[in-house]
């Protein structure tokens, strides 16, 4: 392999994505990735993994793909996670992604060297160190538990995070409390439903639950063809109008009712829930008051016993490697131009930073695009003023979409998609005109 010019953290799917541009660019490249395996948060079982036996795509397998790689016409819409890590497998495979790859190397630290950076990892054999041009962090952001502030009173029943869970066996026979709402909580519900000898699930506040299936198509087709005609708004409003037609308010599940509308905040897709609920294997409950042992308190006053609470609380954003200078007020409010590229630090990327209303897989490939066309040369960016324009902008409009609900991070899957184009074209322009 060539000398590395770029240094990538991690190989999941934005890391291999990463690798996979800069080859196609002639940029030499090496990713170090912690766990013996590629695949990221994908493979079971691997060292830091959150994922559980019953894990499955949550986006349908047309709107997940790489443009590059489509997955076998034959596959579920939703695949598994098991084909999903072999799907990354042999993407890796077939670009040949595999030799660039440093398995069981953490990185330590990544130090700014004048114009450039370098990379300290530590790995079987002990430090390693390399200096490159540029450093491309696509670590992905579901590594690090978010635990929720304690609640008033003990809890005497046991605890754990969603990102401990494996399976269905942890819960048999237990009274469960799933606690949050995201696809997570939902799934492990679920599970519990059939294994556990009682299943809570309490919300905090409503989310709007989406089947995976609306009018025979998988639901994520649908908005995705109004998205390239109309502004969100609108297309909130007939989306709400197509998901209660078709199952109802969440208030009829007993579920709290959304403060927010859809598509303003990460959509929460399950078909098993809403029957579950209905069936009463699954009892909502609104937000936890306090607990006294084992027996916890509910904001609407009621009690239940419980001896195990599974907390889908999400995950902390933390870059421990980068100095904390670089990370501002932190790394879930960091602004990036175009969610990639640092304002003050030339030569540092990201890739996957953000989250999206849809697929992660198709925004990771084009983002890749644009750092490689950036160190190949063929993209330059507008000015340092425009940049942070543009930051504040987006920031702007995504407060008044989002709230405060990580406004610096969230995409509109469709319309950043398609901004990642025109941004491609663009800088290609400027490159041009700089010749």
């Amino acid at each position: 392999m060539a000398t590395p010019r770029v240094a990538v953290v991690g190989a999941g799917a934005a890391g291999l994505a990463t690798l996979k541009a800069l080859a196609d660019a002639g940029v030499p490249a090496v990713a170090f990735e912690a766990a013996d395996t590629l695949g990221g948060l994908w493979v079971y079982g691997a060292p830091g993994s959150p994922a559980y036996r019953t894990l499955h795509l949550n986006t349908s397998k047309g709107r997940t793909e790489f443009a590059d790689h489509p997955m076998p016409a034959d596959w579920p819409d939703y695949p598994d996670h098991t084909r999903v890590a072999g799907y990354l497998g042999d993407y890796a495979d077939r670009f040949g992604l595999r030799e660039a790859v440093r398995l069981r190397h953490t990185v330590e630290r990544v130090t700014r060297t004048g114009d450039g950076w370098r990379v300290r990892a530590t790995g079987p054999d002990g430090p390693v160190e390399v200096d490159v041009e540029a450093v491309v962090v696509a670590n992905g952001h579901n590594r690090v538990p978010k635990r929720p502030e304690p609640y008033p009173g003990e809890c005497t029943a046991e605890q754990m995070h969603s990102h401990d869970y494996r399976g269905p066996e942890q819960l048999a026979g237990r009274r469960v409390l799933v606690v949050g709402g995201g696809n997570s909580a939902m799934d492990i519900a679920v599970d519990a439903s059939y294994a556990a000898e009682r299943t809570l699930l309490s919300l905090r506040r409503g989310v709007w639950v989406v089947p995976k299936y609306l009018l025979g198509r998988p639901s994520d087709t649908l908005n995705g063809a109004l998205a390239r005609r109309l502004p969100w708004w609108l297309r909130q409003r007939i989306s709400q109008t197509m998901i209660t037609t078709a199952v109802g308010p969440p208030t009829r599940y007993g579920l709290p009712a959304p403060a927010h509308g859809f598509l303003q905040d990460h959509p929460t897709l399950s078909d098993a829930l809403l029957s579950r609920l209905t069936h009463g294997d699954i009892q909502a409950r609104p937000g936890i008051a306090r607990f006294d042992g084992d027996r916890v308190e509910f904001t609407d006053g009621r009690h239940d016993e419980v001896d195990l609470v599974v907390w889908c609380t999400g995950y902390r954003v933390e870059m421990p490697f980068l100095d904390p200078a670089l990370l501002g007020d932190g790394a879930d409010r960091l602004p990036l131009y175009r969610h990639v590229f640092h304002l003050d630090a030339p030569g540092l990327a990201f890739v996957g930073l953000m989250q999206s209303t849809g697929a992660a897989f198709p925004l990771v490939e084009a983002q890749a695009r644009l750092v490689a066309a950036r160190l190949a040369g063929t993209w330059a960016p507008p000015d340092a003023a425009r940049q942070a324009a543009a930051c504040r902008d987006e920031l702007r409009a995504a407060t008044a979409r989002w709230g405060q609900r990580r406004p610096h991070m969230r995409v509109d899957f469709d319309v950043y998609l398609a901004e990642l184009g025109r941004e491609l074209a663009a800088g290609r322009r400027r490159a041009g005109a700089a010749r």
